[in-house]
């Protein structure tokens, strides 16, 4: 994939480069018996931390490197996409769902204490909201914490939970108030608290390699201390960290759809029917032009709204957007894809086989199409 100077310099280059070696050394080779294992080793967050890859976009002071670096980000999620394994990509990163807030608006102790274990690798983070009751429609939350003292008394329910499995400390969404947005806090729970459980390991159609859990709280324990900045402004923290984790989302959409897209080129080049590469077919050739183009298009669209936030504006109507568009493409190419490949596009040892199943959830987590439609609308003022 050719680099695009317009918005990546030579420390974008390097921090490209950097990943690219890691997945070619300590992912590729394994990647397949991970996705058929459902998982792949607590070691790899230890290895990613130790390369610095985690840190990326994290203030220095906690081990992290590039803060505020949106394109370094960008950089470094596109190599780790090359991995083939959305799966793998979800769960390696969930610390970027769910430790931002931390980070942002969490008592310094607290901060201190937990954010270089997670930049390092030697601690797990999840991000905690969606309920089997709702998952988009965070203001209606059911999830209690009542306060008693200097403690919140947690109980309810969290659903497909991202590293949920394996996670150490949870990023949770509770209903400190009244109805709607108004009610909501963000509380940092961890693993071992009395009343909190790991409920079962959920088999999803794609992501195979991410570990997606049920998390049960019953009474759970909370100190006030552990609460993410101020009560019942949960809603504003989360809606911000939704732009971010919508651009990665966009990100994982282009370079699935990159991935498939290059991988019908390669075999249209080598595929032959009756005496000719099926590339040299107008209607082939003429659908990968097709793709080709509604690739580039997404991708510079979503790259602009990237350089937007990193000059610090709103994108949240573009995001939205770029999220749509980027899923709607990758849905078309990888269909495409699979549809140019024939027989061997619908086989596990073909690579846009798991493309073409990991990317029906992009179009959902972190906001559905739908709930990004009602985005946009509101913000053309409808």
């Amino acid at each position: 994939m050719p680099v695009f100077h317009d918005y990546f310099d030579t420390t974008h280059q390097l921090v490209r480069d950097s990943v690219r070696r890691f997945v070619e050394r300590e992912i590729l080779p394994y990647i397949d018996d991970w996705e058929e294992a459902e998982e792949f080793p607590r070691e790899l967050y230890l290895k990613a931390g130790a390369a610095g890859i985690l840190g990326i976009g994290y203030p220095e002071q906690f081990g992290g490197s590039h803060e505020g670096d949106v394109f370094a980000k960008v950089a470094a999620s596109e190599e780790l996409m090359r991995s083939g394994s959305g799966g793998l990509v979800a769960g390696l990163g969930s610390l970027d769902i769910g430790l931002p807030p931390l980070v942002k608006w969490a008592t310094p102790a607290l901060r201190e204490r937990i954010v270089p274990q997670v930049l390092a690798g030697e601690k797990i983070m999840a991000l905690a909201v969606t309920e089997s009751s709702g998952g988009s429609d965070v203001a209606s939350l059911k999830t209690r914490a009542v306060r008693e003292g200097d403690f919140y008394r947690v109980t309810g329910s969290k659903t497909f939970i991202t590293s949920g499995i394996r996670a150490d400390y949870y990023t949770v969404a509770v209903r400190t108030g009244g109805d709607g947005f108004a009610g909501v806090s963000l509380l940092l729970i961890e693993k071992g608290t009395p009343g909190f459980t790991v409920g079962r390991k959920l088999k999803k159609m794609g992501w195979w390699a991410s570990d997606t859990a049920e998390l049960f709280f019953d009474d759970c324990k909370v100190p006030v201390s552990n609460l993410l900045g101020v009560e019942n402004m949960g809603f504003a923290c989360i809606m911000a960290n939704f732009q971010s984790e919508r651009l990665s989302l966009a990100i994982m959409a282009n370079m699935t759809a990159q991935m498939a897209f290059e991988e019908a080129m390669k075999w249209a080049k080598q595929r032959e029917a009756f005496g000719k590469p099926i590339g040299k077919f107008q209607v082939l050739k003429h659908r990968l032009a097709e793709m080709g183009t509604q690739l580039e298009v997404s991708r510079e669209f979503t790259y602009r709204q990237a350089a937007k936030m990193a000059a610090g504006k709103s994108v949240i109507k573009e995001i939205s957007m770029a999220k749509n568009f980027a899923t709607d493409i990758a849905d078309r190419l990888t269909y495409d894809a699979v549809q140019i490949m024939g027989g061997m596009g619908y086989m596990r040892e073909s690579l846009v086989e798991r493309l073409y199943r990991d990317n029906r959830i992009l179009s959902i987590g972190g906001g559905s199409r739908e709930i990004m439609n009602e985005i946009i609308s509101k913000q053309m003022g409808l």
